[in-house]
């Protein structure tokens, strides 16, 4: 647990798993209802194959800049320079206004948007983004699982939901009250000031909290990321369908091997995975979709 800003009440819990040594690791950032550990799944793995990677946990902060100029503390606290962001769901929106945020002098080197978002808009809550903080916690925790999945489910997307109903349990009113402030406060992303980050769009194509519209308005504002299309995931697929998120933040990461930004320790990459790397960053500099 780190504690970065002025106010002591402000407490950031993390996970930094992997080699220490590894300067721009991968940082987790998790949605309205999770938790640093709804990432377990991600940090087994991938620390296994070498990575470093961080799972954090948000303090309570109230709007979009003071969460920028806390995250940007706990960086400098951390003594890392650039990082790759995972966000989930707000964990996304709130990596993407980090990185507007740093656009001057860039901290984040990359982006991967699991079912996230650009617009607050899309929630239709702006008007009463105000007004969670009055909220009673029950209450807050019923407008969370109000997105959750219903209905017949297989039994990995039961036990994920299962997990993050137990997450959210654990989080307390300011909490949530926080993050749902953040997640409706009216905002959105200006693709011009990120628009030279590498990013990879990872979504599903059964029933998420994201319609279809805020999808499509993702793919406009980054036309060059790479997509991550995954059939089925529901909400959280990176716990009900680990192997696949997995793999795909492994390709999105395979771009900075053998650069100063791998987020992999260079022993646990071959010579012929470098190479091969070398020869396809020369044959391409544009982006291409996989």
């Amino acid at each position: 647990q780190i504690i970065v800003d002025d106010d002591d009440s402000k407490v950031w819990s993390l996970y930094d798993a992997g080699p220490r040594s590894i300067r721009c690791p991968l940082i987790f950032l998790p949605p309205v209802s999770g938790t640093a550990d709804v990432f377990f799944q991600q940090i087994l793995a991938l620390t296994g194959w070498g990575y470093r990677v961080i799972a954090l946990q948000y303090p309570v902060y109230w709007d979009h800049l003071e969460f920028c100029d806390g995250f940007r503390k706990l960086l400098d606290h951390l003594q890392l320079d650039k990082v790759h962001l995972f966000g989930a769901s707000l964990g996304g929106f709130l990596a993407q206004k980090f990185a507007e945020y740093t656009h001057k002098s860039p901290r984040v080197q990359s982006l991967i948007l699991c079912n996230s978002f650009s617009d607050t808009s899309i929630f239709n809550q702006t008007w009463t983004a105000n007004s969670f903080w009055l909220m009673p916690a029950f209450m807050l925790k019923k407008i969370v699982l109000g997105n959750f999945a219903s209905g017949p489910l297989d039994p990995e997307m039961a036990d994920g939901i299962d997990f993050m109903v137990d997450r959210l349990e654990s989080l307390g009113q300011s909490e949530l009250a926080s993050r749902l402030t953040l997640n409706c406060q009216n905002s959105y992303v200006e693709p011009h000031k990120i628009r030279d980050i590498p990013v990879t769009i990872m979504d599903v194509f059964d029933q998420s909290a994201l319609s279809t519209e805020a999808k499509e308005e993702m793919y406009k504002l980054y036309p060059n990321a790479r997509r991550a299309h995954l059939k089925t995931g529901g909400n959280f697929p990176y716990l009900c369908r680990s192997a696949e998120v997995n793999l795909y933040i492994q390709i999105h990461l395979l771009q900075f091997h053998g650069t100063r930004y791998a987020a992999i320790d260079p022993s646990m990459v071959s010579a012929e995975e470098l190479e091969v790397q070398k020869i396809s960053l020369h044959a391409s500099s544009e982006p291409e979709e996989q």
